[in-house]
């Protein structure tokens, strides 16, 4: 999916910002580090300026929301996916806008939304970039931006560890999908909108909100994050042979001709499973489950993007 296709501005570049916080994952980098980030900010004229940084991305949310308690009129989001989801979260709803500095190892929602990779201009971008409001997902009572899944994507997600996914980065994925790569069938039924819409065996279960998600995929070539649905894909690959089929479609940006992959869209689905499996979102494991509650949250987020890309 071409990030140029999620042009449509919100409104204007904003005139003034008030207080601006910055939350950030301090094992994290970009660019010259926070030292460069917080000159940037003062040379901007930020002169009320929040600042939290944190070891783990899950100890986030409580900072967002110490930010937001404090006036903050404008979040400046400093890591990854797992961190960009863990204060969408909080933010989703506020109306306070996201500004995102992408340090992480993928930065997926960054990457399809157009965030530059250079500091200084992703800085720019999140006080004057214009302001969009974005779907976000929700499963099972949390809001995730790129996407959520279960079965061998769980799996696949469980296994990449911080440790070596901080070694190899996007490699942690394809050398644990190598370990996981048989994908256990397991008797999956999925509702889509009130109706039946898959029933029999399968690997994996996915909702995306943008078109790439983990391991820079394109698996869903007409997502969108402002259209109002989420998209919903099932895989019934059973081994290594079935697996390189559908992961080499997917990767030639041709999801919908494997044979072992079928995809729709829907604002409320609903999955159950036969067994408990992991469930992942936004690049982080969660527990394993036997049913999934996922729907749309239209226009949930609001986000600072580049004004080419709108």
């Amino acid at each position: 999916m071409s990030t140029s296709t999620l042009a449509r501005p919100d409104e204007a570049a904003p005139a003034r910002v008030g207080t601006v916080a910055v939350v950030a994952h301090r094992k994290k980098t970009f660019g010259g580090g926070l030292d460069e980030l917080r000159a940037t900010l003062a040379g901007a004229g930020i002169g009320d300026l929040l600042w939290y940084e944190v070891p783990k991305s899950r100890k986030a949310p409580k900072r967002v929301r110490r930010a937001l308690d404090r006036g903050a009129e404008l979040v400046f989001v400093w890591g990854g996916d797992g961190m960009v989801q863990r204060c969408a979260d909080v933010l989703a709803g506020t109306g306070v806008p996201m500004a995102i500095l992408p340090a992480g190892t993928a930065n997926l929602f960054a990457t399809n939304l157009g965030i530059p990779t250079d500091l200084s201009k992703a800085v720019r971008t999140g006080l004057r970039g214009p302001r969009r409001r974005l779907d976000l997902g929700r499963i099972n009572g949390e809001h995730f931006a790129v996407m959520a899944g279960a079965g061998f994507d769980g799996d696949l997600i469980g296994e990449a560890d911080r440790r070596l996914k901080g070694r190899l980065g996007r490699l942690a994925y394809v050398w644990t999908g190598l370990r996981h790569v048989r994908g256990e069938l397991v008797r999956t039924r999925i509702r889509v909108d009130g109706s039946d819409w898959f029933d029999g065996e399968a690997s994996c279960v996915l909702f995306g909100n943008v078109g790439t998600i983990t391991g820079g995929i394109p698996a869903f070539d007409d997502a969108r994050p402002d259209d109002g649905a989420l998209e919903v894909g099932v895989a019934t690959a059973s081994g290594a042979v079935d697996w390189a089929r559908t992961l080499g479609r997917m990767a030639a940006g041709r999801s919908e001709e494997s044979p072992f992959v079928r995809i729709t869209r829907g604002r409320r689905i609903r999955v159950r499973f036969a067994a408990p499996k992991t469930y992942e979102l936004d690049g982080g494991a969660r527990e394993r489950v036997t049913r999934l509650k996922v729907r749309v949250v239209p226009g949930a987020l609001t986000v600072c993007c580049p004004a080419e890309r709108c």
